[in-house]
């Protein structure tokens, strides 16, 4: 444990060495999201995805913010069967970045069974063996929230704690917060507001897919509701917002 612990320091050291271009950014200040960039998140069969929507009510575009809604199908999309109805972006095929930093600057509504998310997904790999990077997932009403790395090791494996493969952060729940993650060779560095908050580093085994990271991420931001973490809704606390006032992608300088 104390030679982990010296690993870790060793790679927070190189992660404030590490400096960065930045390549992209969006501040949201037209009429409707980029379409070079984003695209709709279509709906699945995952906990995460299973009431993705692109119904236009869910997304807008207002003072500089992407607007990402949860909603009640009270009706409101009568042709979709779903409950629940949720709109998410993301940059796959589109954008990505290998080794470099990733900052999103949201505010988060609160509701029971909402489950706003930050996060990153492999372009050319299943899952998890390609792994998983989730800069900010963030439950009902808490003060806190959670950014997690998945990938074979971890989750089918279970090596969960060694290194240990999640931390929390506070944030300020009625104002805006930046999430960031920096994607290094040998380490993913994540910090809110600027303070590191979590170090998930490469170690030495002979178990196979611990740190698949370093290859092509696209970014996803949605607004999720219900599943078994986040647990059941309370539909009178609906609809919920997440506000996105900017994204920024930065490549690591060799």
């Amino acid at each position: 444990m104390a030679a982990l612990c010296g690993c870790c320091l060793a790679l927070a050291s190189q992660a404030q060495q590490a400096t960065y271009e930045l390549v992209w950014e969006d501040h949201f200040d037209g009429s409707t999201f980029n379409e070079a960039y984003w695209s709709k998140i279509p709906r699945g069969k995952a906990n995460w995805n299973r009431h993705m929507s692109n119904a236009d009510t869910l997304y807008a575009l207002k003072d500089g913010n992407l607007i990402l809604r949860g909603i009640c199908n009270n009706g409101a999309l009568p042709q979709d069967t779903a409950r629940y109805l949720t709109g998410g972006l993301y940059t796959k095929g589109k954008l990505n970045v290998r080794h470099g930093k990733v900052e999103v600057r949201a505010r988060l509504g609160r509701a029971q069974g909402a489950w706003p998310a930050i996060w990153m997904l492999p372009e050319n790999a299943k899952w998890p063996d390609g792994g998983e990077i989730d800069i900010m997932e963030h439950l009902n009403h808490d003060d806190f929230v959670y950014q997690t790395v998945h990938s074979h090791y971890t989750y089918i494996l279970k090596n969960d704690s060694i290194p240990p493969h999640e931390g929390t952060g506070t944030i300020n729940r009625d104002d805006y917060n930046t999430y960031a993650v920096e994607i290094l060779p040998d380490s993913l560095v994540f910090s809110i507001n600027g303070e590191k908050t979590f170090t998930y580093p490469r170690i030495e085994t002979e178990q196979p897919g611990q740190y698949p990271f370093g290859t092509p991420y696209y970014l996803l931001v949605d607004m999720q509701i219900e599943g078994p973490w986040v647990g059941k809704a309370r539909p009178e606390e609906l609809p919920v917002e997440m506000s996105v006032d900017w994204v920024k992608v930065y490549r690591l300088r060799e």
